[in-house]
């Protein structure tokens, strides 16, 4: 389908989901939150698609938050009704079942970092921006910042993003758990499409284990979290990307081995 605020791109199993609104510095209003839902959830039912890559058009933002013009006029049921598609769009791309990367090269501020977060992994610039600056507006994160950063990086660091509202740089969030990796601008496309075309190779089904283990069993306790691992292990044994992934693991050692 077309979309007004997005551009869909496939590069073999890879697909590439970027917000294209660089006039408003890919500013979130609630057509493009609800376009994102879309293209997510399309995302996750093509079986062609096996990881994901989430961008912001031109160079100088990700996503600079979300459309403060629009939602200046709030009253505070639409307020709760903004955030609730904010919180919903958030889950479906943290729930996805595939690995999805953000591909940060400028702002990522506010929305917009609610938005990395809720990716699996995350690449940024040397000059990418991050930070949630709602306090400045009197506001408080509402998509989900408060809950993510506090996971991501820690409840010392959470406050502090929070109630100072001043944007880090990309170095200072690697060294905060909030970003995986970060290099130089002109090597970013490069580090994401082969990050993106790895995560594509790997067995679909083991990586959706992966991602409910960590993800889902990471919010309960050690033992059900434990219980939800045995489960998605089992399971994986009943795969043929198993059988064929222990296979060519088993005849590549046996190579290596013979070289020794």
């Amino acid at each position: 389908m077309a979309y007004r605020n997005l551009e869909i791109g496939n590069r073999d199993a890879v697909r590439t989901i970027t917000v294209n609104r660089p006039d408003k510095l890919n500013a979130l209003n609630r057509d493009t939150l609800n376009e994102l839902t879309l293209a997510f959830t399309q995302a996750a039912q093509d079986d062609a698609v096996r990881a994901v890559v989430l961008a912001g058009a031109g160079e100088k933002a990700f996503v600079a938050g979300a459309d403060i013009s629009e939602m200046n006029g709030y009253t505070p049921v639409q307020a709760q009704r903004f955030s609730r598609a904010g919180q919903t769009l958030m889950s479906t791309i943290e729930r996805l079942g595939k690995p999805v990367i953000a591909r940060i090269q400028g702002f990522a501020l506010g929305g917009g970092m609610e938005l990395a977060m809720a990716c699996h992994l995350r690449v940024a610039s040397e000059k990418a921006k991050l930070g949630q600056p709602e306090i400045h507006l009197g506001l408080i994160p509402g998509f989900g910042g408060t809950q993510r950063l506090l996971r991501l990086a820690g409840r010392s660091a959470a406050l502090e993003l929070c109630l100072v509202g001043n944007p880090i740089g990309a170095q200072r969030a690697y060294e905060l758990g909030i970003v995986n990796r970060v290099v130089a601008p002109e090597a970013l496309d490069e580090t994401v499409n082969a990050l993106a075309d790895q995560l594509a190779a790997a067995a679909p089904l083991a990586a959706a284990g992966i991602l409910d283990a960590i993800l889902q069993g990471g919010e309960t306790t050690i033992d059900q979290g434990l219980a939800f691992e045995t489960q998605a292990f089992a399971l994986a044994f009943a795969t043929e990307d198993m059988r064929e992934g222990t296979s060519a693991f088993l005849e590549k050692r046996k190579a290596v081995f013979k070289g020794l």
